[in-house]
């Protein structure tokens, strides 16, 4: 994840660069994005786990939920994102929320939104999630064509309202592609006007129905465009001390875009923003961050359902992200990683890793190749 954000800050406010986090083990623990239930009440065009308004056998019960809890404290984990599917569908989803907060630890509610509602609201408030993220692929008519579903964005508008109203901390998610790259300036105009606290773009990611359209992923040039706007209003709003928190996430050649912006701005902030770009060191995929799915089974992040690390039935999670023999582990764990293509020549590798290895993957067939989804130019990149 790429903090736009925070780096925007260093430009009026530079902080001491400090020493690269180094993870990989549990001191400390992997921010964990956990599918605690794979059904879902919708069938978005770009989902990852392929959910569907099924229900889905073998799921972890609510005994084995609270017993990984335990082992995540233990391994330090600091953040726990619940999510499906859809977390609302399942009946025991405050019971694991509630243990979760009382346990210390961050806790989060990704949703759709949809279900988010007068009859649930006292409960999701009652919770006290730290964060509820609700997804959005534009306004209207282009986010109902996404979701499969007339009605949806007005449903998930409305949940939106509820939660920032009880004093929720709230934010957008948008995955943005040539279907939907026309709706942005309005979604950031709808989190301007709506305050809300965070917006989080994503870059498509050949996971799942995502890998089904990514013939549709967006095009360098629109890339560019939209991180010049995200940018810009995150520029904008600090400046006039507007607080929304502004992320981007699988496409960590973001950073190194975000370098040209500001010697083009700022030029005199752009050796501090180069030092702390590689401080923050890029990709975190099987590092910083780790998933759990509806089964048990784990995997170095959402995007990567299709390559199990081990299961948490069979082994508890801190001995499976700690295994220092699992190849995939030891090579996602480098820095920077040995990569080939364009990335591996690339000058910037040590600020982006690499950014997505199932991108790489699924476009051509080698994890360790080029991420196929980078926008920059080769120029750019030239050592």
């Amino acid at each position: 994840m790429f903090r736009i954000s925070q780096f925007i800050r260093e430009l009026t406010h530079p902080t001491p660069v400090g020493p690269r986090r180094l993870s990989g083990n549990c001191a400390p623990g992997p921010v964990v994005i956990w599918n605690l239930i794979r059904r879902c009440n919708l069938t978005c065009k770009h989902c990852y786990s392929i959910s569907a308004d099924t229900d889905f056998k073998g799921e972890l019960s609510r005994e084995e939920v609270f017993a990984v809890m335990n082992d995540l404290m233990a391994c330090r984990v600091p953040v726990l994102i619940l999510s499906g599917g859809e977390p609302l569908l399942r009946p025991d989803i405050f019971d694991i929320a509630r243990h979760a907060k009382e346990m210390g630890f961050y806790t989060a509610l990704s949703s759709n939104g949809t279900l988010i509602d007068a009859h649930n609201i006292d409960a999701i408030a009652a919770i006290g999630f730290d964060y509820v993220g609700i997804s959005f692929d534009g306004i209207a008519a282009t986010h109902d064509r996404f979701r499969r579903k007339e009605g949806a964005y007005a449903a998930s508008l409305a949940g939106l309202r509820l939660c920032r109203e009880r004093g929720l901390k709230v934010g957008v998610r948008y995955t943005m592609t040539e279907d939907n790259a026309h709706d942005l300036p309005a979604l950031l105009q709808l989190v301007r006007d709506e305050k809300i606290d965070r917006f989080y773009f994503s870059h498509l990611n050949y996971a799942g129905r995502g890998n089904k359209n990514r013939s549709t992923d967006a095009r360098h040039l629109t890339t560019r465009r939209a991180m010049d706007l995200l940018f810009d209003q995150c520029w904008e709003d600090h400046r006039a001390g507007r607080e929304c928190d502004f992320t981007t996430g699988n496409q960590d050649a973001d950073g190194a875009y975000f370098l040209y912006w500001v010697r083009s701005r700022f030029p005199e902030r752009a050796e501090h923003i180069d030092a702390k770009l590689r401080q923050w060191g890029g990709n975190a995929s099987g590092v910083n961050v780790a998933n759990i799915d509806n089964l048990g089974a784990v995997h170095p992040d959402t995007m990567w359902w299709h390559v199990p690390l081990g299961n948490v039935r069979e082994r508890p999670f801190s001995k499976i992200w700690s295994d220092p023999s699992n190849p995939l582990l030891a090579r996602l764990r480098e820095h920077p990683r040995r990569i080939g293509g364009r990335c591996g020549c690339c000058r910037y590798l040590a600020i982006c890793n690499g950014s997505s290895r199932v991108r790489a993957e699924q476009d051509g067939g080698d994890v360790w190749s080029e991420d196929p989804a980078c926008y920059l130019s080769d120029e750019e990149i030239a050592a």
